[in-house]
């Protein structure tokens, strides 16, 4: 059958064999991605199935990883690595912004990059410091790199496979909380490019916006304000940076509020820019301000203070009443 039940760590790894399996130009990088299968076993089994060559155990460098994933882009190869942890990043975190994103731009569009860096990211695995980061926003930033974020185990098996067959850079932020809850998997039809948002719960009083980890806690804020007489209409963003508008403004104009969630700190935030984007596009239609839910701006805390830390259901429903009561 074409559509299994899987989780998303699962449905990443299905997506990473047919990858490497379509294109001998695809090559895995990443610390402990080879025999032990990364830190979250997405990798898990494709350096045997492949070789050393193909899925490649690196040293602890991300600043080399990255390096040495532009110098073989530049040779022709499609490497994909995995940054161990969302903190980890910023040790590559100049060789991403201030080569990787430019060295096409540089080249006058005659020099492809197409290289995929996968981030697990977000909270609720009750890690430790630099371990529940999301460093998104400065990714989106940056001219020259894509950013997109999967919510569900379809999403990641189909974006994934799109990523890696980009020649632009590709941040591919994966929502690690969300790794192990399986879904519905179509193996053979996707239909939703790489780039779009996309329409998860149909409603006509208020929009909740949301990618990554928050879709699911959005989609559970939907279910409770309907069963208090609400209509949601929930969005997944899907792609951070470029930014699909065209089914959110649509949204927009048909329920007159708009709350954006994510996990990240809301302070020159991702839905900072969709706020005002939104307020400058849609400014006739609103009936009350486009409000935010997000973590605190603050360090992310012990993991006993995560619950507090991140935005949960309740919060969400908070930001629904103060809307509608415009």
């Amino acid at each position: 059958m074409s559509i299994e039940n899987m989780p998303m760590a699962k449905a990443l790894n299905a997506g990473l064999r047919k990858a490497l399996a379509n294109d001998p130009k695809v090559l895995l990088m990443g610390e402990d991605i080879g025999p032990l299968g990364g830190v979250f076993r997405i990798t898990e089994g494709l350096q045997a199935e492949f070789g050393k060559h193909r899925v490649m155990d690196t040293p602890l460098a991300e600043s080399g990883i990255v390096g040495t994933a532009i110098g073989l882009a530049m040779g022709g190869y499609r490497p994909v690595l995995e940054i161990q942890f969302d903190g980890f990043i910023f040790p590559g975190f100049d060789q991403i912004t201030t080569q990787l994103a430019k060295l096409t731009n540089r080249h006058e569009g005659q020099l492809s990059m197409p290289i995929v860096i996968r981030v697990p990211f977000g909270g609720h695995i009750g890690a430790v410091e630099h371990h529940q980061e999301s460093p998104e926003a400065y990714f989106a930033h940056t001219p020259g790199l894509r950013v997109v974020s999967p919510s569900t185990p379809h999403d990641a098996y189909w974006m994934i496979q799109e990523a890696i067959a980009s020649n632009d850079p590709v941040l591919f932020f994966e929502p690690k909380g969300r790794y192990w809850p399986k879904g519905e998997v179509d193996l053979e039809s996707n239909g939703v490019p790489l780039h779009s948002s996309r329409v998860v719960r149909e409603g006509s009083e208020i929009t909740l916006l949301g990618y990554g980890p928050m879709v699911n806690v959005l989609l559970s804020a939907a279910e409770l304000a309907a069963e208090e007489g609400t209509s949601v209409e929930v969005i997944d963003l899907r792609s951070l940076s470029p930014v699909d508008y065209a089914p959110i403004i649509a949204s927009v104009q048909k329920t007159g509020r708009l709350v954006i969630a994510a996990e990240a700190s809301g302070f020159a935030s991702i839905g900072s820019e969709i706020a005002a984007t939104v307020t400058e596009r849609a400014f006739y239609s609103l009936e009350a301000p486009v409000l935010r839910v997000n973590s605190f701006d603050a360090p992310f805390p012990p993991a006993k203070l995560e619950t507090i830390f991140l935005p949960d259901v309740d919060r969400v429903l908070e930001a629904v009443d103060r809307a509608m009561a415009y």
